[in-house]
């Protein structure tokens, strides 16, 4: 991968990113101000909330702490997200 350019988001980073949304609407923050919270830049949560990029780990450890939301119940979340969808997408293909 060449240097400054970024992985599309996979499923499991694309549903983290549903979460983080959903956090952020539970506790009434807006990009800018979680930007803020964090001290991530604007644009960079904000290409991320778009599922354009994966946040890291470290990122959804920062927003937690700022957001006072638990990080395993992020990732449960997200993986419950995630296996949803798959069954989903996969049923009635016998």
């Amino acid at each position: 991968m060449p240097l400054g350019k970024e992985e599309k988001s996979g499923p499991l980073a694309v549903a983290v990113a549903a979460e983080v949304r959903a956090a952020m609407g539970r506790a009434r923050v807006s990009g800018n101000q979680l930007s803020k919270l964090t001290g991530m830049s604007q644009n960079y949560i904000a290409t991320r909330l778009r599922d354009e990029a994966a946040f890291t780990i470290s990122d959804i450890q920062r927003i937690c702490d700022a957001l006072k939301e638990d990080y395993r119940a992020i990732f449960l979340a997200a993986t419950d997200r995630l296996s949803e969808e798959t069954n989903t997408n996969t049923e009635g293909q016998d």
